[in-house]
């Protein structure tokens, strides 16, 4: 007999249908994508403050926000590793109240000590962005920034390690009404100590670093008082015995998070890296570069925040030893994140000009090239949107599973090898310059999203859904 049949009592009620696995989804899938998109507008804020301060203290701001915000994105990535566990134990037995509690401490406890080694990363930015070549007061002004928005380390990644138990918990809105709030303070914070407003002093680029410090540390104690206080997320007391130790609770985030967070870092540097080759063609592709992969990225919030209420969804099913719950979870997350994706490509191919408009006058003859070159590669993102979308749920969907290693070894070898290689060959070795480059990037998408495909269509006989003993 099934295990999932055998404790019907235990395990978290399975959905019956299709429409009722989409509701469920969505609830949860909805708030998230909110709040990635909300997330976006904090970290562009210092960015359009900083504008204003000079083009050497924006050459700062850029690549400060870029070294703090890659690095806050890994340690998010580490410690993401306690949604599927924290959904896994809720489908094995809908009240794990001391399972969630275990998961969530340990998690917190990763974050806290893979923060040390960023910080101290963090601390050396000035000689790291010597080391890369940069210009000397622009690396000294970055590393002024960042000597201060480290502070934000430990508050961030905490923050977000609340929020992904928040949303493992049945209550994801939470997640969209505090990145509102950070969103709200970021500008305040900024708009006062930027500039001086309001009787602070004026701090130019320092200013925007503690903004940030300011804005992730009321994130984290609204997120503190949320756990505490919401009625439904306070009955786990996930606060209680936080200096208990659960060693093999920490290993398994530790083992299942690092893959996580290498595989986001894969991904983020390939466009990166593609960023640098662009560099090597011309200043208008940069440009152009930068305005495409931004119109990009907002739209990938879409399926991103899919695929962690993905994430949790399997990983429910997972718990409950339930096979069938498990493919109509996937089934259902693969196609709403695909299915929304051929409306945003539909959007940036029909109107790419449009999207443009937003960054730069379309009509100024200074910005002819730019818009011409951000057009050719709107029309490249608009292929590539489909992939993107399913490899980004597919990689979720298996994360439920609790399978992370296999999807990293894909994504190192996809973008880095077929998509970062693709990129060089047909960039500069056939000469399509920057159309090569995006056309790479689409190969490394769609091989990635075909072999992760491939992985979740045979997790049977892979033996990814052989499932473990439950825990006592």
């Amino acid at each position: 007999m099934d295990a999932a049949v055998s404790i019907p009592a235990l395990t978290a009620p399975a959905p019956q249908s299709w429409r009722q696995e989409l509701r469920a989804l969505a609830r949860l899938a909805g708030p998230l994508v909110g709040a990635n998109l909300l997330q976006m507008a904090v970290g562009a804020v210092d960015v359009i403050f900083v504008a204003r301060l000079g083009t050497v203290d924006l050459a700062a701001a850029t690549l400060g926000v870029f070294m703090f915000n890659l690095l806050m994105f890994a340690l998010i990535g580490l410690t993401s590793a306690a949604a599927p566990l924290i959904a896994a134990e809720l489908g094995r037995r809908a009240h794990a109240v001391r399972e969630v509690r275990r998961s969530f401490r340990m998690a917190l406890w990763v974050a806290g000590a893979a923060a040390v080694p960023v910080i101290l990363i963090l601390a050396h930015g000035e000689t790291l962005l010597l080391l890369a070549g940069q210009d000397a007061e622009v690396a000294r002004r970055a590393g002024g920034f960042l000597n201060i928005v480290l502070f934000a380390i430990v508050p961030g990644v905490a923050a977000g390690v609340m929020r992904t138990a928040a949303a493992a918990l049945g209550r994801p809105g939470w997640a969209f009404v505090v990145t509102g709030l950070a969103l709200g303070v970021a500008i305040l914070a900024n708009w006062c100590l930027v500039f001086g407003n309001a009787g602070f002093p004026a701090l130019g680029l320092k200013g925007s670093a503690l903004a940030s410090v300011v804005s992730l540390t009321v994130m984290m104690l609204a997120y503190i008082m949320i756990l505490r206080f919401d009625r439904r997320l306070r009955r786990y007391r996930l606060f209680g015995r936080w200096w208990n130790t659960e060693w093999p609770r920490f290993f398994e985030i530790v083992r299942l998070g690092v893959p996580i967070m290498l595989t986001w870092v894969f991904e983020g540097a390939l466009f990166g890296g593609a960023a640098i080759l662009m560099g090597l063609i011309g200043v208008a592709e940069v440009a152009a570069h930068a305005i495409a992969l931004n119109i990009a990225a907002i739209a990938f919030q879409i399926p991103f925040g899919v695929a962690q209420a993905a994430t949790i969804r399997v990983g429910m099913a997972y718990g409950a030893m339930d096979r069938q719950w498990i493919a109509r979870a996937g089934a259902v997350a693969l196609s709403l994140g695909i299915g929304f994706m051929v409306v945003t490509a539909s959007l940036i191919w029909l109107a790419p000009r449009l999207f443009v408009s937003a960054y730069v006058d379309v009509d100024a003859p200074a910005n002819r090239l730019v818009v011409a070159l951000a057009v050719q590669y709107l029309a490249v993102a608009a292929m590539f949107q489909l992939v993107d979308g399913a490899q980004a749920v597919a990689a979720g969907v298996l994360r439920g599973l609790q399978d992370t290693r296999v999807p990293m070894i894909i994504a190192g070898l996809g973008y880095w090898v077929a998509g970062f290689g693709a990129s060089i060959l047909l960039g500069f070795g056939f000469g399509w310059e920057g159309v090569g480059v995006w056309t790479g990037l689409a190969v490394g998408l769609l091989v990635v999203s075909v072999l992760l495909g491939w992985r979740w269509a045979w997790r049977e006989r892979l033996g990814l859904t052989n499932f473990p003993e439950p825990t006592r």
